[in-house]
């Protein structure tokens, strides 16, 4: 049998009085035992090796003491000792300990028993009384909401009522206009049924219309054979875009890959996709999916719809072709990118990034044209005012207007108190609307330093801003250009850009609103929020023309081309696509 000599013995007590921080007496062992000259090489010892030679030991009597001499009790418990017992008594001691407990074994195992029973009796009547509580409460929830529902529904009623008769009156006072815009279209002051108009006040004139429709006819309903659910996400879809040439349709989701998705043209008579589709998937990431840092966070295709571009957490953009082959991976962001478009002609991709820059890139080089590093928190959006400036806002509360090759901003939009979370320029590029979390929209131009408009009418954060595809510039010159903001206050607001006023307030959704989108001909406005439902507006009405209502909060909602289908993306990992007409 191994046995432990003197020299390791001194030179395990040495380490272990270095270790334990007992440097004048680990001195005084190492003089007087000759450490020095020990052939023990201390590299090869672990750190409280002492220790564990001792615990070992300890451990090997406490196995001896439990095991008599014919090895007969070796189904029964294992008896543990005192350290101090192991230490101080011999192996017949020991043993001796361990008959004792067994003998008392008996009567404290029916104690145990008797206890262990109480104690179960105890816990179900806790468990009861829990689960009659939870039921109770329920009820009272379940009774509570049908009331609600229920005076909410007489709410409605009353609310749909008034506003029929006061959109009767308002159509008869307008029925020799086309035109939403008209002014004549706000109602009069005693007529009005909103009348807060904030800051904005001080322009004058008549206030503008609250439309509160906080529900809608069964005849507002999108039938479900309208409806196509495209399924194969397997986590949030965070955005969509269709392509502006064809009937395909673009998806971004948390599950790592984006999807081309082909829309069969004309009504949809199929509801829930879920076989085999024509879908491509664009995988951000080789073998598992959901890695979240391969979100798709933003997508955009380019203007003759050939090629789409894709951002994602891990801080690369990637550009793919139609048929879904990876064409481009561009690589040196230092973090997530938030926002990625194409310019007009299609030979740059702009991108933002939480690593507070954006970068310019050539993209039939495949390499980075220029990186702008002006912000001082991440850059949250960004929008081309041409083919080679562009509008970057950010946390920091800053708007900069940027051109290639220039190493500075060519202007700076300072005015806004909160993280600026969208920028948006108008159709001609001449007037740049932005949206904060603190609660305003601004409308700022090239001309001037200060804001031209600071938009005042909501009472929580604006998440997202749009332009209406109308006025100077667009294929619908006739009609006014207006500005659409949708915020957490779960409003979306309409405004006059020319006077800088509030035309309507949408008030249909009861969650934060996360979407806007005009209809190409700029009649309509889709709105989606977090209250699972998407609501399309006729904006000479001011009301709700359509609306449906899905499985999860809405994140985006995009027209085609032609203006006869929505998509709208959900929470809950599917896209729908809705057939729309009038």
């Amino acid at each position: 049998m191994t046995s432990i000599t003197s020299v390791e013995l001194n030179y395990l007590v040495f380490r272990y009085l270095q270790e334990s921080g007992f440097i004048h007496s680990a001195f005084a062992l190492g003089y007087e035992a000759g450490i020095n000259k020990c052939p023990i090489d201390g590299n090869l010892v672990p750190p409280g090796a002492l220790v564990t030679v001792v615990q070992k030991g300890l451990q090997y009597l406490e196995m001896e003491a439990n095991l008599s001499n014919n090895d007969t009790d070796l189904d029964e418990d294992f008896s543990f000792l005192q350290p101090l017992d192991l230490i101080t008594k011999d192996v017949h001691e020991l043993r001796q300990i361990i008959k004792d407990k067994k003998k008392s074994l008996p009567k404290d195992k029916e104690k145990d028993k008797d206890l262990d029973k109480e104690l179960e009796i105890e816990r179900g009547r806790v468990r009861e009384k829990e689960r009659r509580e939870i039921e109770v409460e329920r009820g009272r929830a379940r009774e509570k909401e049908r009331l609600e529902r229920e005076k909410e529904r007489l709410e409605r009623d009353k609310e749909h009522d008034r506003d029929r008769d006061k959109i009767e009156k308002d159509k008869e006072r307008e029925k020799h206009h086309e035109d939403f815009t008209d002014k004549d279209m706000v109602m009069d002051q005693d007529e009005k049924v909103h009348a807060n108009q904030g800051e904005n006040g001080v322009f004058g004139g008549p206030e503008p219309m609250d439309i509160s429709t906080t529900s809608t006819s069964q005849s507002c309903e999108i039938s479900s054979s309208d409806v196509t659910i495209l399924q194969g996400h397997t986590s949030e879809v965070c955005a969509c875009a269709w392509n502006p040439t064809g009937s395909l349709l673009a998806s971004g989701s948390g599950d790592s890959t984006a999807r081309i998705w082909t829309i069969a043209d004309g009504s949809n008579r199929s509801g829930a996709q879920s076989g085999p589709l024509n879908v491509l998937v664009l995988k951000h990431v080789k073998g598992r999916t959901n890695e979240k840092s391969k979100d798709v966070t933003t997508l955009d295709w380019n203007g003759d719809g050939t090629l789409l571009a894709t951002g994602s957490y891990d801080g690369q953009a990637r550009i793919w072709s139609t048929n879904g082959d990876l064409r481009s991976t561009l690589s040196k962001h230092k973090g997530p990118i938030f926002s990625l478009k194409w310019n007009k002609k299609g030979d740059y991709l702009l991108t933002g990034s939480c690593d507070k820059t954006a970068i310019v890139w050539d993209v039939k080089a495949e390499e980075w044209k220029q990186q702008f590093e002006f912000h001082s928190g991440p850059t949250l959006d960004v929008d081309w005012r041409n083919n080679v400036s562009f509008a970057t806002s950010s946390t920091d509360n800053m708007i900069y207007v940027c051109k290639i090759g220039e190493t500075r901003p060519i202007k700076t939009f300072a005015g806004h108190q909160g993280e600026v979370n969208c920028v948006k320029w108008d159709p001609t590029g001449s007037l740049l609307a932005s949206c904060s979390d603190d609660i305003t929209a601004k409308i700022w131009s090239m001309k001037q330093d200060k804001y031209v408009y600071d938009l005042r009418e909501h009472s929580k954060e604006i998440y997202t801003i749009r332009w209406s595809p109308t006025g100077p510039g667009t294929n619908n010159p006739n009609q006014q250009l207006v500005l659409a903001s949708a915020s957490f206050d779960s409003t979306v607001k309409l405004w006059d850009v020319e006077l800088g006023k509030l035309i309507y307030s949408l008030n249909g959704h009861r969650e934060p609103v996360y979407s806007v989108a005009f209809s190409p001909n700029g009649e309509y406005l889709a709105s989606g929020s977090l209250d699972k439902s998407m609501h399309i507006w006729s904006l000479k009405e001011g009301k709700i023309v359509r609306t449906y209502t899905g499985n999860g909060g809405i994140f985006e909602v995009c027209w085609n081309k032609e203006g006869d289908k929505i998509a709208a993306c959900f929470a809950n990992n599917t896209v729908c696509v809705l057939d729309f007409r009038m």
